[in-house]
């Protein structure tokens, strides 16, 4: 087996050197005087420079050993070994956009199998994806099954550090063995150079530029009365797309609908969702990246929220806005069943609900003076982009406070609002309180920006 084939351009150099020795140089004419010196002249060539006749000479020959000798060592030959083992592991990045390059991908794979193999008798392949988790594509040493694993690999991940894999798989083949990693778009340094993978992995880049458009999202909204769906398409490619569109369902399918879109441009969809169907979707003419050209849809429907109330006549109205403000709320009279309850903290009645709340405290003692110090929000999803520093709140009494509650605004030293979440017991579920530490109706909260965004969520 010949490791370097082209090392056999070096035997061009046997013509070269035969030529050389055709084109000898022409023999001078001497004239002289006595006839008995020619019986001791050497005739060095005939004709001069033009081919005549080869003259063997010890020069010659060894001129063309030398270049045998020289191909010799640059084809770097091979001979298979029985029982000699040649394992690799190959990492492909399991990226969506490699759906693009996969069959360019198995092609430069199974071409190079042969030279992978070097003089080994066997070649085991191990074949991993990017993502750890995922089980092995193959293991084995049959090429055709080879083949056939990476003809069924499916890519559809999105972007993802094959560290890991790299790791695993040069684990599985030892140091002696080859890890190559199959991407379509390559770490670049600054020079546009391939960035060195870890783990003495080899990189094997089959990706190519290719023109794509298709849905980025959908929102839905209520217009005369009708659902409607709006799909956002963006063109990423460098050129100006012509497109098509058509709505799928169980009811049919409508006629394709043409548009132009500009290189990075975005442009709206809109129709009117079917009633009573199923399996609806919204489908693009297709492209190389066929991934984003199919956009299944799905009626938005609020999930039912049965929620038990269990406060005085004095927060009626707060409860009753509360009520229009939850999507889909079902007042229940069962705090049992209730996936929500809503209940306001008296001193005198102390017992407040063992579930999913919102507990407010309810002070009937006159007002007290409005607190002092500045309002501090805690980091935390619930709270952000909320704006409290306007929020007024006068004294009163407060709700107990454990020390593994959750604040999330202060006054102060004085937690306004926190949560306290409850872990199961075999007797009970897990379940979350958020609580005012405050009284509603004496504070200006509901009047506050922050707290009519923040209450529904």
């Amino acid at each position: 087996m010949l490791t370097n084939p082209l090392g056999l351009l070096a035997l061009l150099g046997i013509p070269a050197v035969l030529a050389i020795h055709f084109l000898q140089r022409k023999a001078v004419e001497l004239p002289v005087s006595t006839l008995f010196l020619l019986e001791r002249t050497q005739r060095d060539a005939a004709s001069g420079r033009k081919f005549d006749r080869l003259i063997p000479s010890i020069p010659l020959w060894m001129q063309l050993l030398a270049v045998l000798l020289l191909t010799w060592f640059l084809v770097e030959p091979r001979y298979p070994k029985s029982g000699t083992v040649q394992r690799v592991a190959v990492v492909l990045d399991s990226s969506a956009s490699m759906s693009v390059s996969r069959q360019e991908a198995i092609k430069r794979l199974t071409d190079a199998l042969p030279s992978l193999k070097g003089a080994a008798g066997t070649l085991e392949l191990t074949v991993l994806e990017s993502v750890p988790t995922r089980p092995r594509l193959y293991s084995g040493s049959s090429t055709d099954d080879f083949k056939a694993a990476l003809e069924n690999w499916n890519p559809r991940d999105g972007t993802n550090d094959p560290t890991a894999s790299l790791r695993l798989a040069r684990s599985l083949v030892s140091s002696e063995g080859s890890v190559i990693y199959v991407t379509d778009t390559p770490s670049l340094d600054s020079d546009g150079e391939p960035v060195p993978l870890p783990f003495n992995a080899r990189i094997l880049s089959a990706g190519k530029p290719v023109e794509n458009a298709g849905f980025t999202g959908v929102t839905f909204s209520r217009e005369e009365g009708a659902l409607v769906w709006k799909a956002m398409v963006r063109n990423y490619g460098t050129t100006p797309a012509e497109r098509t569109w058509s709505m799928q369902s169980s009811q049919g399918a409508t006629e394709p609908r043409a548009f132009s879109i500009a290189p990075g441009a975005l442009v709206t969809l809109q129709a009117a969702f079917p009633k009573d169907a199923e399996n609806v979707r919204i489908v693009l003419s297709p492209d190389a990246f066929a991934l984003d050209d199919v956009l299944p849809l799905v009626a938005p429907a609020a999930k039912p929220l049965n929620l038990f109330t269990n406060t005085s006549p004095a927060f009626a109205p707060l409860t009753d806005k509360l009520l229009k403000s939850l999507e889909s709320a079902e007042p229940v009279n069962d705090a049992a069943t209730a996936d929500l309850a809503i209940a306001s903290y008296d001193p005198l009645d102390p017992v407040l609900p063992e579930g999913n709340s919102i507990i407010f405290v309810e002070d009937s003692t006159s007002a007290g003076a409005y607190l002092r110090g500045g309002i501090v929000a805690e980091p935390d999803r619930l709270l952000d982009g909320l704006n409290w520093q306007s929020l007024l709140v006068r004294e009163t009494i407060q709700l107990d406070r454990l020390p593994t509650d959750r604040v999330l605004l202060w006054q102060e030293k004085r937690p306004l609002i926190f949560i306290r979440d409850v872990p199961a017991t075999p007797e009970k579920p897990a379940f979350r309180q958020l609580r005012f530490n405050f009284d509603l109706r004496l504070s200006n909260a509901l009047q506050q920006p922050a707290f009519i965004v923040f209450q529904p969520a």
